[in-house]
């Protein structure tokens, strides 16, 4: 009765529409009625809610919504949901048809004035690749949900952050993500950060949240592994002691890229951890993807490298700023597939050269328009002629 009247009782002007009433959609829609929205909603399958409008099409919650949030699923066929080993099947993207398709009609019927929001999980430029050319009429907002099943409704109203991606990102006339962020600050309790970006951005942020999450159960699963196999040894005694290392495991840091992994100690753990997971007959090896990783991202930074065809100065053959060590450098293993794939490496900054010149004193640099200084550390002031890779 409570729910029914709380319903009926309409607080704030803005109409939302919802498209999808899954197990995301109907309980995200119902909260956001909850606080006092008006709220139509459309779904495939016949739903019924107290709370919300149901609506015969799409056509019918595009009509007076001023904003309208898509959460059509990005589905892999059965089979793909990890209830039965996955690691075999052919690796595929995200299914897309479904959504392309409520978008095409988004757009036939919605206008310039409203707002089309889309928090399906999609690949990195997806938005961009599949959606754009759809987008005629009205612009894409994408804002994927950090939510979990059986705390949906909580996770909406109370969220970690809340991320908005535009086509332009910060650099566009932000008027839709301003009315959407206006929105999220009625309709959430804790007041989120919230972050903005491109599409590509925004798509990074929530994939690659999921993704460390995953590596973070499966390296403390394999924590477990090797107490079940060696004995003598608390599987909670050692993870509790790494979840209160708020230094460099569970803060900021190393959230910068740059250089990979280096410094004397790292590289040749991953080799001896290789060593014991074949050992202990764990069946799996982590570190062999670590190892392999590193390798091609230093490859990739060399190629990279030679791609800018002008003089090329790395600042340190350190591991890390700050120190003048080189075991595990990773500067020198750039520099290695440098010369691999044909750069020509040379001392001195005044020193004729073909690609590249290594200098050591990253002071006293100085460079003309024919150069390039590569600072993958960020450690030098920025200026036209610095190169951040990844920017």
């Amino acid at each position: 009765m409570f729910e029914q009247f709380f319903a009926n009782k309409i607080i704030y002007g803005t109409k939302i529409g919802f498209i999808g009433l899954g197990k995301l959609g109907m309980p995200c829609a119902e909260a956001i009625a909850k606080k006092g929205f008006d709220v139509a909603g459309y779904d495939l399958v016949s739903k019924s809610s107290q709370l919300i409008d149901i609506r015969a099409d799409i056509e019918d919650v595009c009509r007076d919504r001023d904003i309208v949030f898509v959460a059509t699923p990005t589905p892999h066929e059965d089979g793909y949901d990890g209830r039965t080993p996955t690691s075999h099947l052919p690796v595929k993207d995200f299914n897309y048809d479904a959504v392309k398709k409520v978008l095409t009609k988004c757009n036939k019927h919605m206008g310039s004035t409203q707002t089309l929001v889309l928090i399906s999980t999609v690949l990195p430029g997806t938005c961009r690749r599949e959606f754009d050319p759809i987008m005629t009429n009205t612009k894409l907002l994408y804002n994927p949900y950090l939510i979990a099943m059986g705390t949906v409704a909580d996770d909406m109203i109370n969220p970690e952050m809340i991320m908005i991606g535009t086509k332009k990102g910060v650099y566009e006339t932000a008027h839709k993500a301003q009315q959407l962020e206006s929105f999220y600050n009625q309709v959430c309790d804790n007041f989120p950060r919230i972050e903005f970006g491109t599409w590509e951005e925004v798509e990074s942020m929530k994939i690659f949240y999921n993704t460390f999450i995953s590596n973070k159960i499966a390296l403390v699963n394999m924590i477990q592994d090797v107490a079940h196999k060696l004995g003598n040894m608390n599987v909670d005694v050692v993870t509790d002691a790494l979840s209160k290392s708020t230094m460099r495991i569970v803060s900021p840091r190393y959230m910068r890229p740059g250089m990979g992994d280096g410094g004397a100690c790292h590289p040749r753990d991953n080799i001896a951890l290789r060593w014991l997971a074949k050992d202990l007959g764990l069946g799996y090896d982590m570190f062999e993807s670590i190892m392999t990783a590193r390798e091609k991202q230093a490859e990739t930074m060399a190629l990279a490298i030679l791609d800018h065809g002008k003089n090329i100065y790395f600042t340190s053959d350190a591991y890390k700023p700050n120190t003048n060590l080189v075991d595990g450098s990773y500067s020198l293993l750039v520099q290695y597939y440098v010369q691999k794939h044909g750069g020509v490496l040379v001392n001195g900054f005044d020193s004729p050269v073909e690609v590249v010149v290594r200098v050591h004193e990253s002071d006293n640099i100085t460079a003309d328009n024919d150069t390039i200084i590569f600072d993958p550390w960020r450690t030098y002031p920025k200026a036209d002629n610095v190169v951040y890779f990844g920017k």
